[in-house]
């Protein structure tokens, strides 16, 4: 690599989904200087492609993957406390079905998923009768009892980006839609080619982590890395959205005699979302789509419990995504492990690539890839943090996560609407989701509707679009429509074009500001 203009840093991070930011904001705040970069925007595959769930993951017990539960149920509550605004506890209903797992062996699950991690608030599993509990009015009358239990659900695409803020915000440089093209690993550091938008930029870290999910395996090997890989099996997982089939807060766990599970899930109020597939992919993990089988599966098997029947033409939305599985000898994708690997090679300046993981576990991965990454990085640093930090906009009780954040929520959002009543009750809770105690940023200088700006999109303003752009890097109508906010599925036809018309305009006006006050040369 032939510059000698290097931007010199701690730790390059390649790749913005939940593993890679999670690892940019820990190391951030350990005082390393951090770069963490993206070919496209934050979350822009996988990370926001997900079934927005906080579990420890019922069905992994069946695989007898105890650690990988426990680690997870730990991290649930870690989540819920730090992420009040972008996460909630959510109730589980489970109806028994005649044929499939035998009741005793669903309680004997439960027994055990209660108890292999501590529970603060979240309440435990109970069996019901369907007759008398709101969940089972939408569920055909064969099904007379169920099973409920606790998990959680979490906007995943917020949650990405909320993690890169943190980590802009304790020093990191966080730089989407930034491709890297190539690294050298050199005596005592890695350099690294960077690209945005065709502009070169020169990379030099004293350490490389390669976060780049279903693209890890072809990063590693360009890294020319000495430790052994561990292959990826690459799955497929789909998810469509029909209106609403019930009025409770409940989810459903559905089984299916394919041994698969399907959730339907309430989703952005109007709305059910029912996912996922787990089916092998050997495509192009940038390209995904759900397929004509997927849709008639996942509406199949909601037909057999939902009294309410849908047909694919009934699906208002659709999306897929990769997951960067690790290869194992399960003999179908559903019972591949979802606990991840994390490949450490020291030989030389260091080498960190992260194999499969899911967005529970995140936070925990993080930490252990700075446990070993910090000390191999010759420079000193502080000790691991993120297990009592809260993430920005999740400090509304205070700077220390708690139960009240979560159990409190809405006496916090109802305090938030007095302060602001002119906000209209939809779009004040809108904001509290989204952005929690920075809704006061987003808020600042406004005291009516009219101060927001002109309204773009219905329920979007000109005061929010700045805000996404000026500390959420949303650049395009997409960013804001399906990953910092599920606006895509409220607006009219056409609302896209008017945002990315509004937000050019934006961007030029802005450029021309920074051009009038730039220093003479």
């Amino acid at each position: 690599m032939t510059t000698d203009r290097f931007i010199d840093c701690d730790l390059l991070v390649v790749g913005a989904g939940i593993n890679g930011a999670g690892i940019a904001r820990d190391a951030a705040g350990r005082g390393l200087k951090v770069i963490l970069c993206d070919k496209d925007d934050l979350g822009a595959h996988t990370s926001s492609a997900s079934s927005k769930l906080i579990h420890g993951g019922l069905r992994y017990l069946e695989h007898r993957e105890f650690g990988l539960v426990r680690k997870a149920l730990a991290e649930r509550e870690i989540l819920l406390r730090s992420a009040p605004h972008i996460t909630h506890p959510l109730r589980f209903i489970m109806p028994h079905v005649r044929g499939a797992r035998p009741a005793w062996l669903i309680r004997a699950g439960l027994f055990l998923y209660d108890r292999l991690a501590a529970r603060d608030f979240l309440p435990g599993a109970q069996t019901i009768n369907l007759a008398g509990h709101a969940a089972g009015a939408a569920l055909k009358p064969e099904y007379t009892r169920a099973f409920a239990y606790s998990d959680g659900w979490v906007d995943d695409a917020r949650l990405v980006v909320l993690n890169a803020l943190d980590a802009h915000e304790r020093g990191a440089q966080v730089m989407p839609q930034t491709a890297c093209d190539d690294v050298v690993r050199r005596a005592v550091h890695w350099e690294a080619r960077l690209s945005r938008s065709g502009e070169p930029l020169a990379v030099r870290a004293r350490g490389l982590v390669n976060a780049t999910g279903p693209w890890a395996e072809r990063l590693a090997v360009r890294a020319g890395s000495a430790t052994p890989q561990r292959a990826l099996r690459l799955v497929k997982g789909s998810h469509i959205v029909v209106p609403r089939l019930f009025d409770h807060a409940c989810g459903y766990l559905f089984q299916h005699t394919d041994g698969r599970v399907v959730f339907a899930l309430p989703y952005e109020d109007a709305f059910t979302l029912i996912g996922t597939t787990d089916v092998e992919f050997t495509g192009d993990p940038g390209h995904v789509t759900i397929a004509d089988d997927e849709q008639a599966y996942l509406c199949a098997l909601a037909n057999l419990y939902f009294r309410r029947q849908i047909a694919p033409g009934d699906i208002v939305w659709s999306y897929a995504g990769v997951r960067p599985l690790l290869a194992d000898e399960a003999g179908t994708a559903a019972a591949v492990t979802r606990d991840y690997h994390l490949a450490r090679d020291g030989d030389g300046p260091p080498l960190l690539s992260v194999f499969g993981g899911k967005i529970t576990t995140y936070r925990k991965l993080a930490e252990e890839a700075l446990d070993w990454l910090a000390p191999r990085l010759g420079r000193p640093c502080a000790p691991a943090w993120t297990a009592s930090a809260v993430l920005p906009g999740g400090d509304l009780f205070g700077a220390t996560p708690d139960r009240r954040g979560v159990l409190e929520f809405d006496g916090w959002v109802a305090a938030l609407h007095q302060r602001h009543d002119w906000l209209p009750k939809p779009l004040a809770l809108r904001y509290a989701r989204a952005y929690g105690t920075r809704v006061a940023r987003l808020l600042a200088g406004c005291h009516a509707l009219d101060d927001l700006g002109l309204e773009i999109a219905p329920g979007l303003y000109e005061a929010e679009l700045r805000y996404l752009m000026a500390h959420e890097w949303a650049s395009c109508a997409a960013d804001v429509l399906w990953r910092r906010s599920k606006l895509g599925l409220h607006v009219r036809p056409g609302a896209a074009k008017a945002i990315d018309a509004w937000m050019a305009a934006e961007q030029a006006a802005l450029a021309i500001g920074r051009a009038r006050v730039a220093p003479p040369v």
